[in-house]
């Protein structure tokens, strides 16, 4: 939806609204004695020609489908977005703005996805925005291609990030920027807060590129403008707008930090609080009165007049969705399914089962997986860091997403693991779409920032890390992941399952698709695994669902109980069989999902009475106490790998049936 030019007449209005917004930022961080004056005072006229004019949005509908998405990534400078949530009429009252930073306000000390209306993702550690927004703009892309017609455009918004010198300087912005830029995201509109100012210093101290050139090198259409004149602020977002020719827009916005309180104003004190001091003066020299948190009878005349312009059109728009919804009822029903994430019934059931004595790797048995699922669910998509010929996550009857294909489902990410989470979580944020993506679990880490994002917003997403552990073998030490899948535990909120075969994988895809308050991990096997026979395929996928099950039940009095996962299940069943029948062996895919059981449920899994335990897995071993206790031994893997043939490898680390064999009895 485009907007019209900035009228002389409201000028008058939207510059008082940017001297309150500056007030209120001032005395937010004034009242809590903490937080970020520098970009709220700095960047004020940019927000009032945002909310004020130019982006379209409902505040009586902040989920409004077509919607302007803004995002905040300098999410440090968090009173700039709630104070114009607070003007533009969104559910974040004056009384909300004076408890910023305070316990259970919903201003907290930076923007939270789903705890204040209009903030569209978290944001805080620098250059996720850039990222999450470049998702976002992915997913509008796609969601355009599949539900707009010739009679009825329901998608036609834009995305749009304020970011600072903080976030263009992490590497997470460089390799979103250039994934944008290549995929001709003209949806996408960077806005670079540009005060050549960084925390600790003059940006001049850690920067010397010419960031104009970098970004037209990445492929984007580049401006600079003055930003504090909201005329200037006004033509280049119009323009960025109206410009659909394959290009994302980067806008320079020239700013002076802090703006407003002249003893820091320009320099890096301004960043933070320092300018707390001359907060009295510096708002009578704005002319704001000697009342706190002041927002003047004619600012907030002009915010109801534009709410109710922006309801008009948003009104309008109801009247086209209503019409699409009874000329299109089958894709009505599929955009229904992807705003619920409702799975089509019977989903697990229809996954056509593995054969028997099949030894496969999870990653071969993840892929074969993914195809029946991605023909149920039309709005899955998936990607890889130029893995895909190793992380086996192509959907095969699916196209490639490019500026000329936005149906295509694969997504390229390219050698862009950290940009890839954020973009993965940009489509959790705009909540359309199954996404996920994959590369080497050992890679993971460069994209743990964004994984405790997903996993701190609940965002329903999934990665898929392959080569799981020092089975990988000959690639050696760097690339054999022996304490990451026990540090991914330690992320509230994430589901860590390490399927053992083929039907275990087929439960772990179905519950990372059926999973709504959070992210998944799927860690897969390079190497081939057996298939567990013995176990009924649906026991094996539903035991996944419940995180952990009994694999091999006792046939006598239960004297120990072997607990595994992914591959390691194999020789815990092997070593059971040779031990007798006083053994249970239990699968431990997801402790995660099993800690979430009744206490019942656990008790006739684990039973407190034995504790005689043991636990195996080819990775780090401090976490598995939980499970077997002081009295309980652990097998697992605390030092780095070997470059060696993987199976040599795990015997040689221990990781086989003789020596679960002889502890446990050496126990």
């Amino acid at each position: 939806m485009m907007t019209q030019p900035l009228m002389e007449m409201n000028l008058e209005r939207l510059t008082q609204a940017a001297t309150q917004a500056r007030g209120l930022a001032m005395d937010a961080v004034t009242a809590c004695k903490s937080g970020h004056l520098g970009l709220p005072l700095g960047a004020a006229e940019v927000g009032a020609v945002l909310f004020g004019h130019s982006l379209s949005y409902n505040p009586e509908d902040p989920h409004w489908l077509n919607r302007d998405r803004f995002i905040l990534s300098a999410g440090h400078g968090s009173m700039f977005l709630y104070a114009w949530l607070h003007l533009s009429g969104h559910d974040l009252s004056l009384e909300e703005v004076r408890n910023f930073r305070q316990l259970n306000s919903k201003t907290p000390g930076h923007p939270e996805f789903s705890e204040t209306p209009g903030v569209e993702c978290t944001t805080g550690p620098l250059g996720q925005g850039v990222g999450n927004a470049t998702g976002m703009a992915v997913a509008a892309k796609m969601a355009a291609a599949r539900f707009n017609t010739p009679e009825h455009t329901l998608f036609d918004h834009h995305i749009i990030a304020l970011c600072g010198d903080g976030c263009l300087q992490e590497g997470v912005a460089a390799e979103a920027a250039s994934f944008a830029g290549h995929f001709g995201l003209d949806n996408l509109i960077i806005i670079y807060d540009s005060n050549d100012v960084t925390l600790d210093a003059m940006a001049d101290k850690t920067q010397s590129e010419d960031t104009a050139k970098r970004f037209e090198a990445y492929g984007f259409d580049v401006v600079t403008i003055d930003g504090h004149n909201m005329t200037e602020i006004d033509s280049a977002v119009r323009a960025a707008k109206e410009n659909d020719n394959g290009k994302p827009k980067f806008i320079i916005a020239k700013t002076e930090i802090g703006r407003g309180i002249p003893e820091v104003a320009g320099t890096n004190k301004a960043h933070g609080e320092a300018g707390v001091k001359f907060v009295d003066e510096a708002r009578k020299a704005l002319g704001l009165p000697e009342e706190k948190f002041y927002v003047s009878e004619e600012v907030q005349t002009y915010f109801s007049e534009h709410k109710a312009a922006l309801v008009e059109k948003y009104n309008a728009w109801e009247e086209t969705f209503k019409a699409w919804k009874e000329a299109n009822p089958q894709l009505a029903a599929l955009l229904q399914q992807g705003l619920s994430r409702e799975l089509p019934g019977g989903l697990l059931e229809d996954i056509p089962k593995f054969e028997p004595k099949n030894k496969i790797a999870t990653r071969e048995a993840g892929s074969q997986v993914l195809q029946p699922l991605a023909q149920a669910m039309p709005l899955l998509v998936s990607g890889s860091a130029d893995l895909h010929g190793s992380t086996k996550n192509l959907i095969k009857e699916a196209s490639d997403f490019s500026s000329t294909d936005p149906m295509g489902r694969n997504i390229f990410f390219g050698i862009r693991e950290h940009a890839m989470g954020a973009i993965v979580n940009g489509f959790g944020y705009y909540g359309l779409f199954w996404a996920s993506g994959a590369t080497f679990l050992t890679f993971s880490d460069y994209m743990r920032p964004s994984v405790r994002l997903a996993a701190l917003s609940h965002l329903p997403v999934s990665f898929i890390w392959t080569h799981d552990s020092v089975g990988v073998g000959e690639d050696g030490p760097t690339h054999q992941p022996v304490e990451t899948t026990a540090s991914l535990r330690l992320i509230p909120n994430l589901d860590v399952i390490r399927p053992a075969d083929a039907e275990e994988t087929a439960g772990a895809f179905y519950a990372a698709m059926e999973r709504k308050d959070g992210p998944t991990a799927l860690i897969l096997t390079r190497q081939g695994v057996p298939s567990q026979d013995t176990i009924l395929p649906q026991d094996r996928r539903e035991g996944v669902l419940k995180g952990g099950y009994v694999a091999k039940k006792e046939t006598g009095s239960l004297d120990l109980i072997i607990i595994a996962t992914g591959s390691e299940l194999q020789h815990a069943m092997v070593a059971a069989d040779q031990l007798g029948g006083c053994v249970r062996v239990v699968s431990m895919p997801c402790c995660e999902r099993f800690d979430a059981q009744t206490d019942s449920y656990r008790e006739s899994v684990l039973p407190k009475a034995c504790r005689k335990r043991i636990a195996i897995e080819a990775g780090a071993t401090a976490a598995w106490y939980k499970y077997v206790g002081l009295d309980g031994k652990v097998l697992g893997i605390d030092r780095f790998g070997i470059s060696a043939p993987g199976d040599l490898v795990m015997k040689e680390l221990g990781m086989t049936a003789e020596a679960v064999e002889y502890a446990a009895k050496t126990m």
